[in-house]
């Protein structure tokens, strides 16, 4: 009798316990509405006309060039451009800078090239940059991202990456990796050819 009485009741407090939870549930959800996007059909007038114009963004960075001065990404505006981090310490970085050194001096007529070393000060320093670029004879402009902000701006959590832009600095293309010189020849014609 008394496990009868003891089922009695666990079932009676399981029932209990459903129905507060569906009652509070239609509660709750008849005071909270989520705050969800508007759908292009709900949105003003003047949203959907902004969205149908509004131009790719274009995410600017600082970083230093060989004399320490500031230069921005969107100062080379007006030819396409092909970024690339790197560091001396990196394997992969260097063994396609030889690639990047040819085709700089192949196109820099018509791109802009922005090699962009990730110097963090204690690893990788500006002079310790300075005497390898010199040893090993690159002459592709070199600049130096001391705080780490192009790196921000591009999600960069791997090198070498490279970034490829239109003449605007609009994202076109992005490559995580060593590149072979053929395959960064094949991504600066599409750059040039859709510039």
């Amino acid at each position: 009798m008394k496990q009868t009485l003891k089922y009695i009741f666990l079932v009676l407090a399981f029932a209990a316990l459903l129905t507060a939870a569906v009652y509070g549930y239609r509660y709750l959800s008849e005071r909270y509405t989520p705050d969800t996007p508007e759908t292009k059909e709900d949105a003003p007038a003047e949203k959907q006309s902004e969205s149908k114009t509004s131009e790719p963004a274009v995410y600017d960075f600082v970083v230093m060039d060989m004399d320490g001065n500031p230069v921005h990404l969107t100062d080379h505006i007006g030819k396409p451009i092909v970024v690339n981090f790197w560091a001396t310490w990196c394997g992969p970085c260097k063994s396609e800078l030889p690639a990047f050194e040819e085709m700089y001096n192949t196109y820099k007529d018509d791109v802009t090239f922005m090699m962009v070393n990730m110097t963090d000060g204690s690893r990788e320093t500006v002079d310790g940059v300075k005497a390898f670029l010199e040893d090993a004879g690159y002459t592709f402009p070199v600049y130096f991202d001391t705080e780490y902000i192009a790196a921000y701006v591009y999600g960069v959590s791997s090198i070498p990456m490279t970034v490829f832009m239109n003449e605007k600095a609009e994202v076109v293309d992005a490559y995580i990796g060593s590149m072979q010189a053929s395959s960064l020849r094949s991504y600066i014609e599409r750059l040039i050819g859709g510039a």
